[in-house]
């Protein structure tokens, strides 16, 4: 009995008191309200704190390259496809440059430099955006061929004459004696349309990461001089800007490649006369002569594949002495033609160069362009006949020579009307017929320390820079300007 009543009194003992159990429970109620109440109030707030903890963001590393570049050796070796822009050397054998296009810091900052460009403070005003809709409408309808020159002397030139050091001597009038200085001031204005004011810095922005290459003859050389001057005026620091091989602009090297560091984009120049392959041939008594394959490509067509944007030029070594006369000069396959027609050849040629890009070039991922023949303007003779065009000093105004419109002109837009390749002419032949005052004439060296100027052989098929070539690359910037405004409406 004694045994038993102790048993019943631990038992009572071990049980929870009443008062116990409810402050338990109220303890259990409180917290389950607690959690209720809060989760209510920001459902999202524990799924966005565990997703950031079960999906950290990844890292981006990005590694840049050295600044040195290597010339490597020559090799005809075709290279593989490359994500990567790649810079060439010397030869055909390319250092890549690392691109970097999803760079968000560079992505800003690009914006914030378009404002800048624009004159925009970054806000969206649609009546701003209705007038450059319209403006770029205008622009699209217009023909920026078709049009006359106009006397800007706030705007132009663009870059001071004798400042760039990209222009070599036979172009650079006013370092070898030229006093007068009008024919830098004039801009060229289509009809019914004016061409988009040139920025050398937006220019740049567009060429990010990508490769422009002139191929042609002299008057390209001409154009891509003028070219590296007018991108020039868009950098504060002009010593990131550099030929990589460390050449200097002659008439003796056909290969050069620009390279501006900020932009990792190139811009180059590829010699090239005719398009399509110069050769030689032994004659059985001795000697040699040069042929001219006109349905095979030029030998540095390797380059041309490597570029993201193309201007090809050929027309002025057509008009040369062996090269007109035709005789034991143009080939086909194995045959060498004892006499071939001149004009019959250029529009060979040119067929075999459209043939090449339709089946070489990929149109979503290259541009190709292809400037037209630009006018000469010798009196009284040719270039190699004692042709000249010094004391010309002003555009001509009016006249038969404003309407003329060369047969070379005509085949090449046949050719381009028949390519699958959508080639863009930059037809640049009528609005270089009022420009006899362009040419370098008697300037095309030095002459600031000669008693009397020779004017036996005079340049006026080239032109002065800056000058002339100047609006032939506004073109340029025109034409991808509108191309990219009229893919976004």
């Amino acid at each position: 009995m004694a045994s038993s009543s102790s048993s019943s009194s631990s038992s009572h003992k071990n049980r929870p008191s009443v008062s116990t159990l409810f402050f338990l429970t109220l303890f259990l109620l409180s917290a389950f309200l607690f959690i209720f109440f809060f989760r209510n109030r920001d459902p999202a707030l524990t799924l966005r704190s565990d997703l950031l903890l079960l999906h950290p963001p990844p890292l981006s590393i990005h590694v840049h390259p050295p600044n040195n570049t290597q010339t490597q050796p020559e090799t005809e070796t075709e290279p593989e496809a490359e994500s990567a822009v790649a810079t060439p050397t010397d030869t055909d054998t390319d250092t890549k440059i690392s691109v970097d296009n999803t760079d968000d810091t560079q992505a800003e900052s690009d914006a914030q430099d378009e404002n800048t460009v624009n004159g925009s403070n970054g806000d969206n005003d649609s009546s701003d955006t209705d007038d450059e809709v319209g403006a770029v409408k205008k622009q699209l309808d217009c023909d920026l061929y078709s049009g006359t020159w106009v006397k800007d002397e706030g705007n132009y030139p663009i870059y001071k004459p004798s400042s760039c050091p990209y222009v070599d001597e036979a172009y650079d009038c006013q370092a070898n004696g030229r006093k007068d200085s009008d024919y830098t001031k004039w801009r060229w204005k289509p009809h019914g349309c004016d061409l988009p004011r040139f920025s050398p810095t937006d220019f740049l922005k567009r060429l990010r990461g990508k490769r422009l290459m002139l191929v042609g003859d002299s008057m390209n050389r001409n154009q891509f001089e003028s070219i590296l001057c007018m991108l020039r005026e868009g950098l504060q620091d002009k010593t990131k800007m550099y030929e990589i091989h460390g050449y200097k602009i002659t008439k003796g090297r056909g290969y050069f490649v620009f390279k501006f560091e900020d932009y990792n984009c190139t811009v180059e120049f590829v010699r090239s006369h005719f398009l399509v392959r110069e050769g030689v041939r032994v004659k059985a008594q001795g000697g040699s002569n040069p042929t001219l394959s006109i349905d095979r490509i030029d030998k540095t067509f390797r380059r041309w594949k490597k570029a993201d944007i193309l201007v090809f030029n050929t027309g002025h070594w057509w008009t040369h002495g062996k090269t007109a006369r035709g005789v034991n000069y143009y080939k086909e396959g194995d045959q060498l033609y004892p006499k071939f027609d001149a004009v019959e050849a250029y529009r060979r040629a040119i067929k075999t160069w459209a043939k090449w890009i339709d089946h070489n070039i990929n149109p979503k991922k290259q541009i190709v362009y292809y400037r037209g023949y630009s006018s000469a303007h010798f009196r009284g003779g040719d270039w190699d006949s004692g042709g000249s065009c010094n004391g010309e000093i002003e555009p001509v105004l009016s006249g038969s020579i404003l309407d003329n419109y060369p047969l070379k002109m005509k085949i090449v837009e046949e050719a381009i009307q028949g390519m699958k390749f959508p080639v863009t002419l930059l037809n640049v032949t009528r609005m270089t017929n009022f420009r006899k005052d362009g040419h370098p004439s008697v300037y095309g060296r030095n002459v600031t320390g000669l008693k009397r100027v020779s004017t036996r052989r005079q340049d006026c098929s080239h032109w002065c820079l800056p000058g002339v070539p100047d609006a032939w690359n506004e073109l340029i910037y025109a034409n991808l300007v509108l191309q990219q405004a009229n893919s976004r409406s």
